[in-house]
Parts: C-alpha cells; structure tokens; sequence
C-alpha cells in the first residue's frame, strides 16, 4: 500500500519534471530549434496537420530553421501559419524552401524569457507539491482506518518529502540551466 503510493507520487512527479522540460524546449533562445515550431498546425486538406507532418523540419545552422514542404502548394499555407504564429520571425522563401531566421535576442528580452522560465519552474514545483499534498493524503487516510502504524506514516512522510525534496532539486536545476541557455551569448 505505501509502496504503491511511493510510487505513483514518483512517477507523478517526474511527468511534472518532463512536463517542464518539454515546455522549456518551446522557449526561443538564441539558437534555432525544430522544438520551436512543433505547435504550429498548417491547414492541409481541410485540416490542421502539426508542421512537421506536412513538411520536413531541419536546422541549417545554429540561427536558421529549414522547412522544406513535401507538396509545392503548401509552401503558402505554411508561410501564412508561420507568420500567424507567435514566434515573432518573418519566413523567408526560396522556392520550395522556407528559412526562419532567428535574430539575436535582446538583453532586455533575454531578462523577460528568464523571468518567464522561472515561473514555469514555480508552476512545476506547484504540481510536485499537490502530488506530495495527495500522496500525504493518503497516507494519512490509511491511518485513520488503522491499516498501518504511526511509526509506518511518520516513515513515509519522510520518505514522500525526500521524493519531493529531490524533484525540487531537479526542477532547480532545468530551470538554471534554461537560464544559462537564455543568457549566454
């Protein structure tokens, strides 16, 4: 019983941790990344396909983005989507070939997207503690029914606050190195 709720708050708590990671990896830095335009829907066909479904989505160098569209006629519809999403680059066509180059950030950005990663790492650190909340919960609930001991909740208690302890920990660290990312040049 303590076992099964160990490990459901764990697991609970890295999905927390992925979960910001996979955000972090939506947030521009002064590198280009494919991660960037993951979210963008094309309309193909009377459809909103995601881009890298109607289009293929590679990295030129390390400031330009390359979506070579599998069908000619998509290369305007991708470009609308583009340019309708909020990544704040204007495309560049070449024929078949569209270029998203990212411009240099500014200081005074660079400071917004951090404080911006901070407060994601906050939200994070908010779901890890409602796992810790509920897993408390529980615990606590098995004691009233008396199906364990005092000695058995105050042992998991620590045990889920150690657990909690080293997501934080975790999430400290993806956030300093997002941080990092956002401020060098």
């Amino acid at each position: 019983m303590l076992n099964d709720i160990k490990i459901d708050a764990q697991t609970r708590m890295g999905k927390s941790i992925d979960s910001l990671k996979h955000d972090l990896t939506r947030i521009r830095t002064g590198r280009a990344s494919t991660a960037l335009v993951d979210n963008i829907k094309v309309p193909y066909y009377g459809a909103d396909m995601p881009l890298t479904q109607v289009a293929s989505v590679s990295l030129a160098d390390a400031r330009t983005i390359l979506i070579t569209p599998w069908e000619k006629p998509m290369v305007a519809p991708i470009e609308k989507a583009l340019m309708a999403s909020d990544l704040g680059v204007t495309p560049t066509t070449a024929g078949t070939v569209i270029r998203l180059n990212m411009p240099p950030l500014t200081e005074e950005r660079r400071r917004e997207l951090a404080r911006h990663v901070a407060h994601e790492g906050e939200n994070a650190k908010i779901a890890v503690r409602n796992v810790r909340r509920d897993a408390l919960q529980q615990v606590k609930d098995l004691l009233k029914e008396k199906l364990i001991t005092e000695d058995d909740d105050r042992r998991a208690d620590d045990e889920i606050q150690k657990l909690t302890d080293r997501a934080v920990k975790d999430i400290d660290a993806v956030v300093k190195a997002k941080e990092e990312e956002l401020m060098a040049l």
